[in-house]
């Protein structure tokens, strides 16, 4: 079931939404920076709605609907200077609903009134954008319907299920724990990226997960849906659950802000241009991960890595190219399975990597020509069609080849 997500009550774009969110990403990076002073500047009401969309999209109540009695409510109240901001937010089986405000005392006859889980505003911008060892609940409080429990309980009536599941998924988002792996959310969010077609997370996991606490910018480009504005960015949301403190970007040639929300921004510029690409990456770089998922057709996946591997940070950067067999296909994606070696044809184009990583071993000065990526790759790891490129320095000198080298030159 695809869950409907409403809002009731104030909203704001996802543009300005993903700005607070960048200033709040400061802020709660280092224990000394004053969250608190942050929110003040931004206006305690515009964070809070931030924060609430942020929480109640890592909480993918979509999951729980289904449960018996599925119909239940949770009243979130953030505090700042002394001040609650309160919404409540609603779960069943048509969809979730935030409202502004407080629906205390209005459950329906015979329904539990819904808990109430009270925190500090800075501590939980804290918990959701910080890193993890800095996350706390020292001012958490939750206050649940006691005496109608009790009375329930005396009837041996025990609350519904999703009555505490959804308690139970804000207060897992606020405390960070259980963190799902990129199997189960490509499954979740419904990208081919895991699936009949591909196997690519198990390789994902193995690069990102070191990266998953880290303040990051991720570029994908190719967002899906196909001519649909309204259809696609499945992955976008995979790595917005994946990476809590990233800012995700994502292109296509296809015009998607329908599906642009907090920290999630699309763009739309074809990958071919080379003018469009390097005018993005001006404006949004330079990116931590940048993942080519767009046309698959060479010539366009050669020009973009020429155009946006150098706003790859330069330590520790990677550089993704998924769906490497099409190189090999002559038709729709213009391959090549003649002569595999073809520098023009993404595959034959990494084989010249591969030479540029081990560019000091070279004996001889006019083996190749020198490549600027020479000395800026420092691993290549290649699955079944996908590569995982890292950026890095890479000068670190040969002492047999220079030896070698040395004995050549005097005719040894």
């Amino acid at each position: 079931m695809t869950t409907v997500m409403e809002r009731v009550g104030r909203q704001q774009s996802a543009e300005a939404s993903t700005e607070v969110i960048r200033r709040l990403l400061a802020a709660t990076s280092t224990p000394d920076n004053d969250v608190a002073a942050t929110i003040d500047h931004l206006g305690a009401e515009q964070t809070a709605h931030v924060l609430l969309d942020e929480i109640v999209f890592r909480s993918r109540f979509e999951e729980v609907t289904s449960l018996p009695d599925g119909r239940a409510s949770l009243v979130l109240r953030l505090v700042h200077r002394e001040r609650g901001l309160t919404a409540t937010i609603s779960v069943g089986a048509k969809g979730t609903y935030v409202h502004d405000g407080s629906t205390e005392g209005t459950a329906p006859d015979g329904e539990l009134q819904p808990p109430i889980v009270s925190q500090e505003m800075s501590e939980v911008a804290q918990a959701l954008y910080g890193p993890r060892e800095l996350v706390s609940a020292a001012t958490r409080t939750i206050q649940w319907p006691g005496r109608e429990i009790v009375a329930r309980s005396l009837r041996r009536l025990p609350p519904p299920p999703l009555y505490y599941a959804v308690a139970q998924r804000v207060v897992r988002v606020l405390d960070r724990r259980e963190p799902a792996d990129l199997t189960e959310l490509a499954v979740r969010c419904g990208t081919d990226k895991w699936g009949a077609l591909h196997q690519y997370p198990q390789h994902y996991e193995r690069h990102f997960a070191p990266l998953r606490d880290r303040r990051l910018t991720i570029l994908e480009i190719g967002i899906g849906g196909y001519d649909d504005p309204e259809k696609g960015g499945a992955s976008l949301r995979m790595w917005k659950q994946f990476f809590p403190r990233a800012l995700i970007y994502g292109i296509d040639i296809v015009d998607k802000r329908p599906l642009d929300a907090p920290r999630l921004t699309t763009v739309t510029a074809d990958q071919s241009k080379p003018e469009q690409l390097i005018a993005f990456a001006e404006r949004h770089g330079p990116f931590d991960i940048v993942i080519d998922d767009g046309s698959h057709i060479s010539q366009d996946v050669i020009t973009t890595f020429r155009h946006l591997f150098p706003y790859v940070r330069p330590t520790g950067g990677l550089y993704v190219i998924e769906d490497l067999h099409t190189a090999y296909w002559p038709g729709v994606f213009h391959g090549n399975d003649t002569d595999l070696s073809d520098p023009n044809y993404t595959v034959g184009f990494l084989k010249t990597l591969i030479d540029g990583l081990h560019h000091e071993e070279f004996l001889s000065s006019d083996a190749r020509e020198p490549l600027a990526t020479d000395t800026q790759i420092k691993g290549m790891h290649l699955y079944r069609n996908i590569a995982v490129i890292e950026k890095g320095s890479n000068i670190e000198g040969s002492p047999v080849a220079h030896m070698l080298r040395e004995a050549r030159t005097s005719g040894q």
